[in-house]
């Protein structure tokens, strides 16, 4: 199958159709438990992120999408307000297992960077897991940056969970699935060769 093939079989929209949200918590909890052998504990955080996000949203500074792979549900990620007015937090980027190796996380996550540059916030953040490597992977190719690490107990394991950091004046994309858009040709990079994307809190 060619690049041009995968593009076309995805397509990324709004998260605004009855039951994307519910879904969304679903389908976290169902992938994270059969990867990594979560338990519904993380079903919990999941389901409080978007029932915070379903209940008190800006519309102007927040958003949701849905990734679809042949019409059918394949990923999500959420931009939300942080504390700071000027912050943006990237949250609960999915994408299924089967839908992996057609670009759809960097499709996912070239959406939200892209909103909250255009909501007006100067930074983002993303809080994940060690564990996660290849959905890291991605977040290095954008120019994410490790800014702090801590051991935690959760979700019936021992993690270490990760805080990064992205300029988003200073963005970057390294990534050869990438699809060229006015706003992100200028930033492109030479490209490194990254996995599809896990599941990421």
């Amino acid at each position: 199958m060619t690049q041009q093939d995968q593009l076309a079989r995805v397509a990324i929209r709004r998260a605004d159709q009855p039951g994307d949200l519910g879904w969304v918590v679903m389908a976290h909890g169902e992938a994270y438990h059969r990867q990594f052998g979560w338990d519904t504990g993380f079903d919990a955080l999941v389901a409080g992120i978007v029932a915070d996000y379903a209940a008190d949203r800006d519309a102007t500074r927040e958003a949701a999408w849905i990734a679809e792979v042949d019409g059918r549900r394949a990923g999500c990620i959420f931009c939300v307000a942080g504390d700071d007015p000027d912050v943006a937090k990237l949250r609960i980027l999915l994408v299924t297992a089967d839908a992996r190796g057609l670009g759809v996380g960097t499709r996912l996550v070239e959406q939200c960077l892209d909103f909250a540059r255009d909501a007006g916030y100067r930074r983002i953040t993303l809080w994940t897991n060690d564990v996660l490597t290849s959905a890291r992977k991605i977040y290095q190719a954008f120019g994410f940056v490790l800014t702090s690490q801590e051991p935690h107990h959760s979700f019936g394991h021992d993690l270490v969970g990760q805080n990064w950091d992205l300029d988003l004046n200073v963005a970057r994309l390294d990534h050869p699935m990438m699809v060229p858009t006015s706003s992100t040709t200028s930033r492109a990079q030479p490209q490194l060769n990254v996995t599809p994307a896990p599941p990421c809190p």
